[in-house]
């Protein structure tokens, strides 16, 4: 009947809700949180295999010491220990955790370096290397052929008042290690102490001497790790960032990002998910508990050796957790510097170390 009224589900309507929906559809706020951490940008390449420590502790303990080192990733297991940690549901329980394990041989210093600070930062004032040096340490830089240890040791002394810093170059000695390579690795570290004088009559002492694992760190405290990831090149959004795959009838792409921006202003932002570099980062993993330190690697190497590294044949690390790294990869050890403050520093009581083959 042309009278008649019409319904809401009249064709004469049907129009008009579809339109209304598909307005409401297109202007209705989505909730998608943003994939992936800024945190780490730029997430470019690392330059070298050693990573570099910019920022060191306070140190506040009375004995002046290296405040960190060197190692090399070996692999990784698991123990039983009791957990001695109040915050934990497992306290006074046995628990089953992963280790990893890094394989220290001696390290070797062989110059002390005094810094100023400036507006720019610390800056090199003075060094002093040590009367006699190994031969190996050639193949990673130029050595003097005629150098005078007495007249420099005096200049450097002439200048400690000047001074805000001490650090020392100390090199690895892989030929020790489970690795293939004879190059030795030079390193940096920061001589912890109260005073620059101490710190000066302390680097004195040990300048030019093999410094095991055990005189720098001990078991039951806190440490970072540092090193350099794992590579695998160039990937995609979706790998690199974790972003969602677009649907099935998605133009152009399905494994990348729908809009990458505006056309005005017609830039792209730096927070937007790019395809680049993946892995391969210089990487910190913060307050690694040392579990247990050893002079014989034997001890808690698997059986058949660890995978693609073989057995350790001296001192050795365990720390408490996974630590960033491929196998045989440099890790740096440095005295936390942001401990947990529950932290009571006493030592795990280890009952049992898994040695079985990890093939």
């Amino acid at each position: 009947m042309l009278g008649a009224p019409c319904s809401t589900n009249s064709l004469v309507t049907r129009p008009f809700d579809t339109k209304f929906m598909v307005f409401e559809m297109a202007h209705r706020k989505k909730h998608a949180p943003r994939r992936g951490s800024l945190a780490y940008l730029p997430r470019g390449r690392a330059s070298k295999f050693v990573p570099r420590i910019k920022n060191w502790p306070k140190w506040t303990d009375s004995a002046a010491k290296l405040l960190g080192f060197p190692g090399f990733k070996a692999g990784m297991t698991h123990v039983v220990m009791t957990v001695e940690h109040p915050e934990s549901p497992f306290q006074g329980q046995e628990t089953v955790v992963p280790v990893t394990i890094i394989d220290t041989p001696p390290i070797r210093t062989f110059s002390i370096r005094g810094y100023k600070a400036t507006y720019y930062g610390m800056k090199l004032v003075t060094e002093v290397l040590a009367e006699s040096l190994s031969e190996d340490l050639r193949k990673t830089m130029p050595l003097p052929k005629e150098y005078d240890h007495p007249a420099k040791m005096a200049e450097f002394e002439s200048q400690i008042d000047s001074l805000a810093e001490i650090r020392m170059l100390i090199h690895t000695q892989p030929r020790l290690a489970g690795i293939p390579t004879k190059k030795p690795d030079v390193q940096e570290y920061l001589v912890g102490a109260t005073s620059v004088q101490e710190a000066f009559e302390y680097a004195k002492s040990i300048l030019g001497n093999d410094i095991r694992v055990a005189d720098i760190l001990s078991e039951g405290i806190l440490i970072d790790s540092i090193a350099v990831t794992k590579g695998h090149g160039f990937q995609g959004p979706v790998r690199r960032w974790g972003v969602r795959i677009l649907q099935h009838k998605s133009r152009k792409t399905k494994r990348g990002v729908g809009c990458i921006g505006p056309w005005s202003p017609s830039n792209i932002r730096y927070s937007v998910p790019r395809p680049g570099q993946t892995g391969f980062h210089t990487r910190t993993s913060f307050n690694n508990e040392v579990l247990r330190m050893g002079e014989r690697g034997e001890e808690i190497t698997p059986s058949g050796g660890f995978v693609n590294y073989g057995v350790i044949r001296g001192d050795y690390v365990m720390l408490w957790g996974s630590v960033p790294g491929a196998v045989k990869r440099p890790v740096r050890l440095r005295f936390a510097i942001r401990p947990k403050k529950s932290h009571m520093g006493e030592v795990s009581k280890v009952s049992y170390i898994s040695t079985s083959s990890k093939q």
